[in-house]
């Protein structure tokens, strides 16, 4: 599937800006699908000497998946909800809700309990023979985490996942056919009970482009998207539709190998180059900031400036540049993430962030100033002003923050089966973080009058600066 994207019918599709990261984060939705784990497409399958049988890569799983289970799933039954359809499963919440309160003595928190909504096979198991991007339903005895579970009755859920993969369907499917598909996925999941009960706060619904489900996602606004960016220029999703109060940001899948201890310990005395920068060097959008950047930094000493390229030679560079470096520049894209930020962290290279919209995955957990250093862009073009930056930070700053590198790098390689503090893991425990204010804001909407202000949100927010100073 790398370089070509077709429809069944065979003509062929737009080619993505952020393809690489989508084609990744495919694969986690698909792992919130069946509660395993997946990981690029690309990616070579790597065993370390501290986790031998962790597989970083998901391929044989899709192939395993795909041929010993080639029936098709059942569906929930899709009807239109009643009022007495969504009171009768208000009441069973409530029920299980005071179990729990006042009976559940555990001094440690339940486990988060998830309902997966088994959806028609054309909105998910049929699109996976079209796209082989899957892994395995691991079994309890395999699973590493415990904090979450799979429930097969709604009203035990605390959450409620649509197992629809809406890139997929952008991908490979012709423009109508892709919109009629939307339309058929939004009907079936606002029909349920579920949904109606709480109006879509409770459900988590993967949005992994910016372009995806596009047509359709203004109904689906209140439930929990699962993004690669949260631009908020306005040029990729519309006001009022994602938050940091409401969604998670999931990291993209890194495209180089994990540079482990042993690598990294190799490769300390080969970083001769100062800064390095391998991609597409002119982009659209906020991504105009690279250009610029090439014009002041190229043809300094110890700066590596190159135009990026596809396939494994274009990998190969990037990984040898990014071993060879002490600092990786990681500017805006056409979208405010780039795929380089995670490359340069599993490489030990120092990420310099030129973003100033950009949000990061996680960053209730993980505080990113231990591992990067945020330049604005207005700071980063001033003659001189960068590299004078980055040559003022000591070989001691250097040398704590790389090894805060090699410590944070295990939360962000997905892998079969998930790890304790891998991006997995951090996925349900910042969707643990959320499920007070979603409970509040679904009962709060369920008992207000019809003349009151109902609407709480929070789309008035301070712009994101990020800056050395912020």
């Amino acid at each position: 599937m790398a370089g070509r994207h077709y429809s069944i019918t065979g003509n062929p599709r737009p080619r993505s800006p952020i393809l690489l990261f989508t084609l990744s984060l495919l694969a986690l939705s698909i792992l919130f699908y069946i509660f395993s784990v997946a990981t690029s497409p690309r990616a070579v399958p790597i065993r370390t000497s501290q986790n031998p049988n962790v597989d970083y890569s998901f391929v044989d799983s899709l192939e395993k998946f795909l041929t010993s289970d080639p029936h098709r799933p059942r569906a929930d039954p899709a009807s239109l909800a009643s009022e007495s359809d969504v009171k009768k499963l208000d009441d069973l919440v409530w029920k299980r809700e005071t179990q729990r309160l006042y009976h559940d003595t555990s001094p440690l928190p339940s486990a988060i309990r998830v309902y997966v909504y088994e959806m028609p096979a054309k909105f998910t198991y049929d699109l996976l023979w079209l796209f082989r991007n899957t892994d395995l339903i691991a079994p309890e005895s395999e699973r590493v985490l415990k904090h979450v579970v799979r429930v097969r009755r709604q009203e035990d859920a605390d959450l409620f996942y649509i197992p629809f993969f809406t890139t997929i369907s952008f991908f490979l499917l012709e423009k109508q056919q892709c919109k009629a598909l939307y339309r058929e996925a939004l009907k079936w999941v606002t029909d349920q009970p579920a949904w109606n009960r709480s109006e879509g706060r409770d459900h988590i619904l993967p949005v992994h482009h910016p372009w995806s489900f596009k047509s359709v996602r203004r109904y689906m606004k209140n439930a929990i998207w699962l993004l690669p960016d949260m631009d908020s220029t306005g040029n990729w999703y519309k006001p009022g539709q994602v938050s940091l109060e409401k969604d998670l940001i999931l990291p993209y899948v890194p495209n180089l190998d994990f540079c482990d201890a042993t690598c990294l310990s190799e490769n300390q005395s080969k970083r001769s180059t100062l800064l390095f920068f391998r991609g597409r060097l002119k982009r659209n959008a906020g991504g105009k900031i690279r250009a610029k950047l090439v014009a002041e930094l190229s043809g300094a000493k110890d700066v590596v400036i190159q135009e990026g390229s596809a396939g494994e030679a274009g990998k190969a560079a990037a990984q040898s540049g990014m071993r060879r470096s002490v600092f990786c520049l990681s500017p805006a894209g056409d979208t405010p993430s780039s795929a380089r930020l995670f490359d340069a962290i599993v490489s030990g290279c120092i990420p310099v962030i030129v973003s100033d919209e950009l949000e990061l995955p996680f960053e209730g957990i993980l505080d990113y100033r231990k591992i990067a250093l945020f330049v604005s862009s207005s700071d980063a073009v001033q003659p001189g002003s960068l590299l004078t930056y980055l040559k003022s930070v000591s070989p001691a700053q250097i040398r704590e923050t790389q090894t805060n590198l090699a410590k944070y790098s295990r939360h962000f390689l997905y892998s079969h089966p998930a790890q304790l503090m891998g991006p997995e893991d951090l996925v349900w425990r910042m969707m643990a973080g959320k499920l007070v204010n979603v409970k509040l804001h679904t009962r709060r909407s369920q008992r207000v009058v019809k003349e009151s202000r109902r609407l709480c949100t929070c789309d008035c927010k301070r712009a994101n600066v990020t800056g050395p100073d912020h």
